[in-house]
This record gives structure tokens, sequence and C-alpha cells, in this order.
């Protein structure tokens, strides 16, 4: 290696780090919720003018999969492995999002961070507000863990619009609920740790500010279908888990003595049939036309990966998503859902083999007599293989690179290039016809004539929220 290649490699190393470890300082500007609202509809007008002939109906349901890491070389890498797991070379095959007619790219940076994390981006997607790494439903304004600055500055998210439209709607993740993604659409915390009231310091809950299980129960009481993990952020502290009653890392957490799972219970209008439900068989077994309220709590904390799943009381991905849609569907209004889920060669340096797809860092770090691990005799198909990695860490973290958003369904088209993540959910209701935009749905003066509704229309996005490095 000469000295200008080693010259670049260390400044390679250096910029990687930078861009791990800086927080960045921000315009006040970006600190109120009409810049980024404002900058959103003026990327609106611009993708308006663009359109020609194109589905211009109005979007019945809104459903958002949300993939948690998946940058483009995770799509890459599990097109790669459909295809080898169907006997071809993998390259050539279509997953169902590449048929997406539509794709753009979204800028994932938080406000005060260009490496983001989930809670700072799940804001900006739903609530169409850039907002400050580790907080929920606030804006910019608000800084992480100091609830004093949170007042004022909550923002609503696309959830709540369609509940304002008449909607139903529901939350689907293999995470708990009260994880970030999730927690944004309904919660406004200045951090996204503040699980229970047990995680919260003790001067945030005197200064009067919430954890977020208590939010999901009570700031938007009437969201027809929860589904997750997360029981033990629902029950008194040391109230044994019904399902792992010997493992006191699964007891309830709670230090104010509520039971939310009841509470949510008694929450519901006169007439209304809710159930709650722990298990697999229990979900299942619910006739969905005979139920307007479920509550599903699979796990203590986060629920299992799909190949460590306990399909005896786990319910998957999609059978948690079958029984949502199921019971969201009857409203005639519509719905908004949101749902959360996830080849060797040689190096001609050192003549070790390695994989195609490999990290920037993490635990898969590993020297060997002083140079990189031979993974010759390792089995790289094991669920507990760690893909090598460049710089050692403890676990990998999120990277700064744009992810892809797959559209289809009325007004996909609107998502044409590259976009701030928070012009995301301004799409969505512009195409619903609920929230900021309205003016276009309503009757012509001189024709009477509106937007067609179309009753079976979906809008479907599949939303890379970040990348890991």
């Amino acid at each position: 290696m000469t000295s200008g290649e080693k010259t670049l490699k260390c400044l390679f190393l250096f910029l990687l780090l930078k861009v791990a470890l800086t927080k960045v300082s921000f315009p006040d500007q970006e600190k109120n919720p009409k810049y980024w609202r404002d900058q959103a509809q003026a990327s609106l007008k611009t993708a308006l003018y663009l359109q020609d002939h194109l589905n211009t109906n109005v979007a019945k349901n809104i459903i958002l999969f949300i993939g948690d890491g998946m940058s483009v070389a995770t799509v890459t890498a599990a097109r790669i492995l459909k295809g080898q797991l169907n006997g071809k070379p993998g390259e050539e095959t279509q997953l169902e999002m590449d048929k997406f007619p539509y794709m753009a790219l979204s800028k994932t940076y938080n406000t005060d961070a260009q490496v983001p994390d989930s809670a700072g981006t799940a804001t900006a997607y739903l609530c169409g507000v850039k907002a400050n790494a580790g907080t929920v439903g606030v804006s910019a304004a608000a800084l992480q863990g100091q609830c004093y600055t949170m007042r004022g500055n909550e923002v609503d998210s696309i959830l709540n619009w369609a509940k304002q439209a008449g909607k139903s709607a529901g939350l689907v993740t293999t995470t708990r609920v009260t994880h970030a993604t999730p927690s944004a659409a309904y919660a406004h915390s200045v951090d996204r740790s503040w699980y229970s009231d047990n995680d919260m310091p003790p001067e945030a809950i005197q200064q009067g500010c919430k954890d977020i299980a208590w939010q999901l129960v009570k700031n938007i009481p009437d969201i027809e279908v929860i589904l997750g993990g997360g029981r033990k952020y629902m029950y008194p502290r040391n109230t044994p888990d019904v399902e792992y009653p010997w493992d006191w890392h699964a007891n309830g957490t709670r230090l104010d003595g509520l039971n939310l799972t009841k509470i949510w219970m008694e929450n519901k209008p006169r007439g209304q049939v809710a159930r709650y439900v722990w298990n697999r068989n229990q979900l299942l077994a619910l006739d969905p036309r005979k139920v307007d309220y479920v509550l599903g709590l699979f796990e203590p904390a986060d629920m299992k990966f799909e190949q460590e799943r306990k399909r005896s009381t786990d319910p998957s991905l999609s059978e948690m998503v079958q029984v949502a849609i199921q019971i969201l569907q009857k409203n005639p209004k519509g719905f908004f859902l949101l749902v959360e889920g996830l080849v060797p060669g040689l190096s001609d340096i050192d003549f070790k083999p390695f994989t195609s797809i490999v990290y920037g860092n993490g635990p898969g770090f590993e020297l060997v007599d002083g140079g990189r691990q031979n993974i010759s005799f390792i089995d790289v198909f094991d669920m507990n293989y760690q893909a090598q990695s460049a710089v050692p860490l403890q676990s990998e973290t999120h990277s700064g690179e744009d992810v892809a958003i797959f559209a289809k369904g009325p007004l996909a088209h609107l998502l044409h290039g590259v976009h701030e993540q928070n012009y995301i959910p301004h799409v969505m209701a512009y195409a619903a016809c609920i929230g900021q935009n309205k003016d276009h749905c309503k009757p012509d003066a001189a024709s009477n004539v509106s937007r067609p509704f179309t009753f079976n229309s979906t809008l479907l996005y599949i939303l890379s929220v970040l990348s890991w490095l």
C-alpha cells in the first residue's frame, strides 16, 4: 500500500468516526414546526407539477411498512437470498417491493445528528417534522431528556390525522409497542426510553411528563389495533409475567401501581367489544367480525426474531397484520396501519473468503494471529453468525446514508426523487385527504365534481427508517 493510499484510508476511517460521533449544530428556524411544514409543502407543489394522467384517486386506506435498518444493501442481500433459496443465482430475483412502480430516496438525518436514531426519524415520517435524536412526537425545540422543554412543542402524527378524519388505526410491531417507531404515532416524549414511569428520572415526573406506556392508553384511547411486545411496562412493579412468572426480568415495572391493560379495556365506548390477548392462540381465535378493539402484547419487552419465535405462543408478523387488516377494514371510511418488522468470495490481499454483505462496524470484528478471521470453516448461514465488520463495537450502529421508499397506489408518484424524511406523511395525508391538505378534495365550484373515491384503493408504502453501518 502506497503512502497516498494509507493517507486516504486513514482519512476515510476518520470521516466514518466523525459522522458516527459528531452532533451538528442547527439554525433556530429548524426548531419551528412551520419551517419543516412549509418546506414539505413546497416539495409537494413541485411533485404535483410533474403529474400527468396518473392515479389521482383518493386513498381510502394507508399501510406503512417500516424496515428499521433496511438499507439499500440489505434490500439487495434479501433479494439475493430469496433467489438463492429458490435455487437461482439470486441477483435477478424480484422482491415484492421491487415491483412497486414508484421509488424515492429519503434523507434520514436528525436535526442535531448526521447519523440518526429511530425516534427522531419516526417523528419525521409520522409527524411531518424533523426532530432531535432520542425524542418522539416533539419538534426540534424540545431537547432530549429535558422534560421542561416539551410543553408546547408537541406535534401530532398521521395516525392522529386519520382518527380525526373518522378512519380506524392500527399499530403492528415486532418490537415493544412503546418502542421509538410506534410511539411516535401516539406519544410525545423527550426521551424514547421512558417506556414506563420506572424509566423516568424523578424530576421529569415532578415536571408533569408522562411515560410512553401511559400515553399509549391515554393519548389516543380509540386506536383499534395494537399488536407487539411490551407487557412489563403495563403492569405494577414486581407483578409476575403471565408467561414467564419465574423470570424477574419479565416482571411489571410500573411505580404508579396502574394496570394499563385494564384501563385500556375500561376506556372503550359502551357497546364496543375490546379484547386483550397475550399469546398466538388467543389472537387467532378472535372473530374479527365481532371485535372492535384488540390489544395484543406477546412478550415482556421486544418480540423474538422470526427464527427464534416460539410458534406456540408468539404470532408471526404476517399473522398479526392479517388480523389487524380484518378488524380495520370494517370501517367504511378506511384505515391507517403502521407495520414495523427485518456469497462468499476471496480477498485479493489476504486470500481469505468474505461475505458480500459486511458491516462497517459491530461485534463481527475479530483479529486472529494479527490478521482477519478466516471464515472458511465457519457456518455463515447459522442464525447466530455475526457478519464481519471493519470497526469493533459491541453492537452495530446506524449509518447516515439515504434510504429507499417503495410506493404504490393513489398519488404514489408524488415520491419521485430525493426527499427530506418529514415529507413522507404529508404525501400520505394528501393522498387520503386528511390532515393539512384537504382543499383538493372539495367539489369543484363550477362542475361540482370531486376527486374520485375508489373504495378498494390502498396507498402502500415500504419505508426504510434508517440503515445500519
